[in-house]
């Protein structure tokens, strides 16, 4: 089984920044592709930024040039350093983490969620 454990979410002004981190744990053999979703109140779930293992990335076209998509193999974790943010970027952000288990088995996990809210 493997756990993810998200962090970095909060309240911010226009303008400002957050780093988001993502942890996966449990008996996982390798990790191929991460990434980072979000969610806002009666919108569907969309991909905000994805990295594979040999670190290729793909941005929304709604976050280039202001948010970055980062991963320590060694940690098993994630990152999204949000620059700029603006208010449309308020939403629930989910990771989420793909590769096999010890067992060879492959498996997607989802995180449990983090609100990020840009107000003033």
């Amino acid at each position: 089984q493997v756990h993810l454990v998200e962090s970095g979410g909060g309240l911010v002004q226009p303008g400002g920044s957050l780093r988001l981190s993502c942890a996966a744990s449990g008996s996982i053999f390798s990790i191929n592709a991460m990434g980072w979703y979000r969610q806002a109140p009666g919108k569907q779930r969309d991909l905000v930024a994805a990295i594979t293992s040999g670190r290729s990335t793909n941005y929304a076209d709604s976050v280039k040039g202001r948010f970055t998509i980062s991963r320590d193999n060694a940690k098993n974790t994630v990152y999204l350093q949000m620059n700029s943010l603006k208010p449309e970027d308020t939403a629930v952000y989910y990771c989420n983490v793909e590769g096999q288990t010890t067992y060879l088995v492959p498996f997607v996990s989802w995180g449990q969620g983090t609100q990020v809210t840009v107000s003033s």
